[in-house]
């Protein structure tokens, strides 16, 4: 039988010898005393009968299947809280499992995501993008813009700036932002029109404001769905988002047309 490593079901001990202990370590636990029962009757052959080694083996492999799939035989183990323990297969399955939560998925930086709202007013090549999602956003090229046209001397002044949210910040980012694309998409991404390029724009609130008419690539509507915004660093990236994806020389299905 396998057996972890001990950085993956982890023993953490409180104060006044109190420890909070991973539900693994309580499986493997009854497997190891369910093995040794069964060892002492293998040892003691001659004196223990048949019925009860049998019982005893089918004790252990209850034991390992509790490990891998606890209730995958009816009735979970559970804890003194009558609370089932969670096994391998809970470890790794579902939306905060392993796989999902940690291999699939990974932080990005220069990223954002935000519930979308209709913008009937913009243009079909334009997306409102709220302030604070913004400036946390373009943050690098805003202290740069700073530093450069000496409204801060260094570093250190600059996002003291951006943190106390001085009104110039908000012009430099504006003129940060007329020159620069960002990325929108909405998952799945199941075509090519599942992310595409628009011209940001400043608004207030806390929602991404997009044009109607382009929701069709997206296969987005307004009752609550999220996009992810993302920035493209690179003068590479930034002229193939203007040259290819853009929204409004997007507007053909390439399936369908």
């Amino acid at each position: 039988l396998p057996v972890l490593p001990p950085e993956l079901r982890p023993m953490i001990e409180l104060g006044e010898g109190e420890l909070i202990t991973s539900d693994l370590n309580e499986l493997y636990r009854r497997v190891i005393y369910r093995n040794n029962t069964l060892i002492d009757f293998s040892a003691r052959s001659g004196s223990t009968p048949g019925g009860l080694v049998i019982c005893q083996t089918r004790l252990v492999q209850e034991a390992v299947d509790a490990l891998i799939d606890n209730g995958i035989r009816g009735q979970p183990m559970k804890d003194s809280h009558n609370r089932p323990y969670k096994s391998f297969s809970n470890v790794i399955e579902g939306k905060e499992g392993r796989f999902r939560e940690n291999l699939l998925g990974k932080r990005v930086d220069y990223s954002g995501r935000s519930v979308i709202i209709v913008g009937p007013s913009l243009p079909l090549h334009q997306c409102g993008l709220p302030r604070e999602m913004a400036i946390e956003l373009f943050q690098a090229f805003v202290i740069r813009g700073l530093i450069g046209q000496h409204f801060a001397p260094n570093l250190r002044a600059a996002k003291s700036m951006i943190q106390n949210k001085e009104s110039i910040i908000w012009k430099v980012l504006q003129e940060i932002m007329q020159g620069h694309p960002i990325l929108l998409n909405r998952a799945p991404t199941l075509h090519r029109l599942g992310i595409q390029a628009f011209q940001p724009i400043l608004i207030k609130g806390r929602a991404i404001r997009l044009h109607p008419l382009v929701c069709g690539g997206f296969n987005a509507d307004f009752d609550g769905d999220q996009m992810a915004v993302h920035i493209p660093l690179s003068l590479e990236a930034q002229a193939e988002a203007r040259l290819l994806m853009f929204s409004h020389t997007n507007l053909l299905s390439p399936a369908t047309g």
